[in-house]
């Protein structure tokens, strides 16, 4: 049943990043040409922004060595195809093969910054300067990461002016819009909202901000709709409940693209994502990693057409 909730955004844009940070994710390296499909498969389930590759050094992030030969497959994908480029020789990769969404991945923590970038934090951001720079001059969109915004696994809670600081700096290089990285998953809804509360009293609109929520303690769902709340439109979701992250160990999956879905459905907010195609995308690509989706959404309508027993 969809119930409407006032106040909320009538329309969420999901960026879909399953076949990016969830297949970098994974032990072994998924075929090419079934990262292809999927890709093709999440756009023809009505998501406009699928994050398609991240053009890093295969030394960092194996399962994705083959940016390269995966970028041309897409081609005729009908949606935004956004890549992952860490400095300007990744930069320089992207721009050869045509893309024109580029995004860039920075922490608010100093650990995770030199476990993640071999890098503080002033020196990453001097890392993107020249990236942005030369990413707006293609006219190409860009897009902040910024993780660990809620809380590191070494540092401890993140305290909120140190995650303003850094993404205000992020924004000023140039960036089209931020993403909020809980990359561990420990934010509450109250923290979310002090968070986007205090980044709007430092002048970054909300409409330029995005959030990427993992689901480690099971607040994916609750934070988002604090978001939502706000006035946040843009989302961050993984197909299937796919990733984590390879440099923080207590990172697990994903908020799941078919949970967000089913919520922003009963609060009858427009996404353009036919879930009953998700879904089906989601236990194909399950079954090619062989296991069965995390995705409670997934599992409850699987199970629906799964005949009774007595």
């Amino acid at each position: 049943m969809t119930v409407p909730d006032p106040g909320l955004p009538a329309r969420v844009r999901i960026h879909e990043v399953g076949a990016r940070d969830g297949l970098q994710n994974e032990k072994t390296a998924v075929p090419t040409e079934v990262k292809a499909e999927f890709v093709h498969r999440l756009a023809e389930a009505g998501l406009t922004t699928i994050e398609a590759t991240s053009f890093v050094h295969p030394k960092w992030v194996p399962q994705l060595a083959d940016a390269e030969q995966l970028f041309p497959l897409l081609a005729d994908v009908d949606a935004a195809l956004p890549v992952l480029v860490p400095n300007e020789r990744g930069l320089d990769r992207a721009l050869a093969l045509g893309a024109t969404r580029i995004a860039v991945f920075g922490s608010a923590t100093e650990t995770f910054a030199a476990r993640n970038l071999n890098r503080t934090v002033a020196e990453s951001l001097a890392m993107f300067e020249p990236v942005v720079a030369r990413a707006k001059e293609r006219r190409a969109h860009v897009r902040g990461y910024l993780s660990m915004c809620f809380g590191d696994p070494w540092e401890g809670a993140v305290p909120v002016p140190q995650v303003v600081r850094t993404a205000k700096a992020l924004l000023d290089l140039g960036c089209d819009e931020l993403s909020l990285g809980d990359t561990i998953g420990v934010a509450t809804p109250g923290h979310v909202r002090a968070l986007l509360s205090a980044l709007n009293e430092e002048g970054v609109a909300t409409e330029r901000i995005g959030v990427h929520f993992h689901d480690t303690y099971g607040q994916a769902l609750s934070n988002t709709y604090a978001a939502l709340q706000h006035g946040v439109t843009t989302v961050d979701a993984s197909a299937g409940g796919l990733g984590g992250c390879p440099y923080a160990k207590s990172a697990t999956g994903n908020l799941a693209t078919e949970d967000l879905v089913w919520m922003l459905d009963g609060l009858g907010i427009e996404t353009g994502v036919d879930l009953a195609a998700l879904t089906a995308t989601s236990v194909w690509m399950a079954e090619r990693l062989g296991r069965p989706s995390p995705s409670r959404t997934v599992r409850a309508l699987v199970n629906e057409t799964q005949p009774h027993k007595e």
